[in-house]
Formats: C-alpha cells, sequence, structure tokens
C-alpha cells in the first residue's frame, strides 16, 4: 500500500498523488508498486528486498541517485493477554527530491508521522526529516523499555507470592525482548554514527545536534536495556535457585512422612506373622509400640530440622 504525505502549513496530510518534497509511505507494498516507484525514481531492486527481508539488519547502503537507511525499530505485538516486544526494519530511501519508508507492516512510528503527533516536520527538508524519524525511534525504544521494566517488576512481585509457569514464561519472553532490543540498537548506534560522519548523507549545520540527540538517545536505550537484561538474567537464575531449593524441602518432608508411617507397618507386620513366641502379642501392644516409636522419631526428625 503506497499512500502520500506533505507538510502543508505546519502539519502533515495526505495528498492524492506524488509530489516533489513529499513523503511516500509502502507498508507491505506489492509487485506492481514496488516496480512502479523502481521506474520513477531509479532505484536499486535490491533497496527494497533489503527493506522487506524481515531478517535484514541495520546498514546503509547507496547508490548514484538514492541512498538506503535501513533500522531495527521496537514493535509491541499482543498475544492474547501477553505483550511480546519485537524489532522490525524499516527501510528509509533517499531520493533526489523525496523520502520513502519501505516497512513490511504498519508499526507505532511511521503511524505517528503519518497522523502529524510529530510536531515540526518538514517532508521537504530530507535530512531533517530522517533524523526526526531516528530520533522517533529512538524514543520508542526507551518507552518500551520502561514499560518492560514494569512488566517485570509486575511478574517478579507474582512470582514471590506463588511460583507459576505462566509468570516463568512470561520473563522468559521478557529476556528474549531485551536480546532483541540490544542486538539492534547496537546495529542502530553503528549506522548512525557513519551517518555522523556526512559520507553517504549530506548534513547541514542545523542538523549537528539533532543528530547528536540522536546518538545520545540510542547510547541511553542501550545502556538500559544492558542493565535490564542483567537484572533479569539475575533474577531468573535466583527464582530457579528458590524453584530447587522448594523442591529439595518438599522431597524432604515427603521422605520424613514415609519414614513415620513406614514404622507401624513394619512392627504390624512382625506381629502379624504365623509365628510363635512373640511378646506380649495382645492388640493393644503393636499399637503402643507403634505410636511410641513414631512419637520418638517425629522429635528426632523435628531436631533436626527435617518439618
Amino acid at each position: 500500500m503506497l499512500t502520500y504525505f506533505k507538510t502543508i502549513d505546519g502539519h502533515i496530510s495526505e495528498i492524492p498523488a506524488c509530489e516533489p518534497g513529499c513523503w511516500i509511505n509502502c507498508v507491505a507494498p506489492n509487485d506492481a508498486e514496488i516496480n512502479g516507484l523502481i521506474a520513477d525514481f531509479g532505484i536499486e531492486p535490491d533497496f527494497f528486498r533489503a527493506a522487506m527481508d524481515e531478517e535484514e539488519s541495520s546498514h546503509i547502503d547507496y547508490e548514484d541517485t538514492s541512498t538506503l537507511v535501513i533500522l531495527d525499530i521496537p514493535v509491541v505485538e499482543k498475544s492474547g493477554k501477553n505483550i511480546t516486544y519485537t524489532t522490525m526494519p524499516l527501510g528509509i530511501i533517499l531520493t533526489e527530491k523525496n523520502v520513502i519508508t519501505v516497512s513490511i507492516r504498519e508499526n507505532a512510528i511511521i503511524n505517528e508521522f503519518s497522523e502529524d503527533v510529530v510536531k515540526g516536520v518538514q517532508t521537504n527538508l530530507k535530512t531533517r526529516f530522517i533524523l526526526q524519524m531516528m530520533l522517533r525511534i529512538a524514543t520508542k525504544y526507551l518507552q518500551y523499555l520502561k514499560q518492560i521494566d514494569k512488566i517485570s517488576d509486575f511478574v517478579e512481585r507474582e512470582l514471590r507470592k506463588s511460583m507459576k509457569n505462566s509468570e516463568l514464561i512470561q520473563l522468559l519472553d521478557i529476556e528474549k525482548s531485551l536480546v532483541y532490543f540490544s542486538s539492534s540498537l547496537k546495529g542502530d548506534e553503528i549506522t548512525i554514527e557513519k551517518i555522523m560522519r556526512g559520507r553517504v548523507i549530506k548534513l547541514y549545520e542545523e542538523d549537528q545536534d539533532l543528530l547528536e540527540d540522536v546518538l545520545i538517545e540510542i547510547k541511553q536505550a542501550i545502556e538500559m536495556s544492558n542493565i535490564y537484561l542483567n537484572i533479569l538474567s539475575g533474577t531468573m537464575d535466583a527464582f530457579a535457585s528458590v524453584i530447587s531449593n522448594n523442591l529439595n524441602i518438599v522431597m524432604k518432608v515427603l521422605a520424613s512422612i514415609t519414614l513415620l508411617i513406614s514404622i507401624p507397618t513394619v512392627i504390624t507386620g512382625l506381629y502379624g506373622m504365623n509365628v510363635t513366641g512373640l511378646p506380649m502379642a495382645n492388640f493393644w501392644f503393636p499399637v503402643a509400640i507403634s505410636a511410641a516409636c513414631m512419637g520418638i522419631t517425629y522429635l528426632i526428625l523435628r531436631k533436626k530440622d527435617m518439618f
């Protein structure tokens, strides 16, 4: 699907057709739409193949008339009550007069720009528009990392009350999300540092501060993801030790109960044999001696903290 946007009177508005200085948004484009863009703007076909590859990592590529910037952006996926965070590639293609974004599905960052949530965007200022999109990506990473931290704290409190598989699986999903974020942010950092050199994309003096802000936000997001990942890994190890310890306690109690129950079984088994000569072979004596032995054994086990 192709949509066209342009800044009109300080606001991003959708326009019916492509114009110089507009932003072309491609969400899961079909072959006909891709071939039309290739023919109209002289874009390398590999640019679209790279942008549509879900496993593509962040990098920069350029040809004579166009430049491709691929960045990994954060995505939220809901499955029932569970929320998982992952990343997906966003391709940004710079042509002589337009900016083209290519994504495999809709995402919050593109929607915020198309719905005019981000203020001060000028689609005709290509370099600044790309930097504003990068800053929004970095801000979205920080926002999702704070959400992940709150979710992990909530799950940890639930696990302190009772050990359930659902909470443990949710912690594993959060840990996987942090791994995705950490690796994607490192790739984005390398890409932004290449852009900062000014060799691939022409940078203007007024855009330097914005690019530095983007790099600072990315570095902060990397640091936060590493901190949260280390904390979560330590939490998972601690809960694994707690679960193992609880299992040992249960097995210890069950073994003690089994020992107590076996005492009357042994004594009644002796007095139940078809032999003569057993001392005090009356009904009450095996019961009394069983109760006494069980009481003594219980006190010994209790003293050794087996219960």
